[in-house]
C-alpha cells in the first residue's frame, strides 16, 4: 500500500532569479547542491531529468512545468513498489536583490512511510539550504561529491554525538559557530556551522559544503560537496573515510 504525501518549504536567497534558475534546471547547477554529480536536464516541457544518487545509481523523471526563471517541476518514474516523488519549484523575485524559492514535494510513499516522511521533511530543509549556500557562495564552480556511509548505526543521538566529537563540538551546536576539522591528508579545514537540525550538522568552508547526518535506515552518512578545478576525488574520499572511521572508533572521545 502506498501513502500520498505533500510537503511545502521555502527559503529566501540573496541572488537573481536567473542564478537560481540555473542552479535548479541545469546538470552542473544541480550537481552543486543536490545528491550526487552527473545530473542531466533536457530543458523543455516533457524533457527528461536524470538525478544522480551518488554510489546508489540514478533516477529518472519527466519535466511537468517549464517556465523559465519562474516555475520548474518534474515527476519521478514510479518505483517497483508504486512509490514516486515529484518536485515543484516556484521562484519569486523580491525587490531586485533576492528571491523566494518555494518547494512543493509530493508523491507516494511505501513500506515504512512515516519514518520516510519525517526524513523527507527534514531533508527538504537541508537541500533548500544547500541550494541557497551554493548559489550564494559557490555558483559556477566545478563540483565533486563525496558520499560515505557507515551502516548499523540505529541510534541517532549516538551518531550525532560521534559527529560532534569528531568536529570538536560540545552538546550545544549553533549556526555561526567557527570550527576546525582535521581530516587526514587534507590539513586543517576552518569552517562555520551553517545548518543544524535534529539529524544533521552542516559546515561551510571556503571550498566545500559538508554534511554530517544520521539517515533513518540506521546509517551514519557524510554528504559533501567540494568545489574547485583541482579536487582529487579519490584522495578526498579516502581522507573523509579515515575521519569517519576515527570518529566512530572506540578511542574517539565523547565530546
Amino acid at each position: 500500500m502506498t501513502h500520498p504525501f505533500e510537503l511545502h518549504k521555502e527559503i529566501e536567497i540573496a541572488a537573481s532569479p536567473e542564478d537560481v534558475w540555473e542552479a535548479l534546471t541545469t546538470g552542473p547547477g544541480i550537481d552543486g547542491w543536490f545528491l550526487g554529480t552527473g545530473n542531466e536536464v533536457e530543458p523543455r516541457l516533457g524533457g527528461r531529468v536524470r538525478i544522480s544518487f551518488g554510489d546508489a545509481g540514478a533516477g529518472g523523471s519527466t519535466i511537468t512545468a517549464w517556465e523559465p526563471v519562474r516555475r520548474f517541476a518534474h515527476r519521478g518514474d514510479p518505483g517497483p513498489d508504486g512509490s514516486l516523488q515529484a518536485f515543484e519549484y516556484l521562484i519569486e523575485a523580491r525587490g531586485g536583490s533576492s528571491v523566494v524559492v518555494r518547494l512543493v514535494h509530493s508523491g507516494l510513499l511505501a513500506d515504512d512511510w512515516e519514518s520516510e516522511y519525517d526524513a523527507l521533511d527534514e531533508g527538504d530543509l537541508m537541500y533548500l539550504h544547500l541550494l541557497a549556500q551554493y548559489v550564494t557562495h559557490f555558483r559556477g564552480r566545478p563540483t565533486t561529491a563525496v558520499t560515505l556511509y557507515r551502516g548499523e548505526e540505529p541510534d541517532r543521538e549516538h551518531v550525532l554525538g560521534r559527529f560532534r566529537a569528531g568536529l570538536g563540538l560540545g552538546d550545544e551546536v549553533s549556526d555561526g559557530d567557527v570550527i576546525v576539522i582535521e581530516p587526514e591528508d587534507l590539513g586543517p579545514l576552518e569552517g562555520v556551522i551553517d545548518f543544524v537540525s535534529r539529524s544533521i550538522i552542516g559546515v561551510r568552508t571556503d571550498d566545500a559544503l559538508l554534511r554530517f547526518l544520521h539517515a533513518p535506515q540506521g546509517v551514519a552518512y557524510l554528504g559533501h560537496h567540494l568545489y574547485g578545478e583541482d579536487v582529487d576525488a579519490a584522495a578526498s574520499a579516502k581522507a573523509w573515510q579515515a575521519w569517519l572511521d576515527r570518529a566512530f572508533s572506540e578511542e574517539a572521545g565523547d565530546g
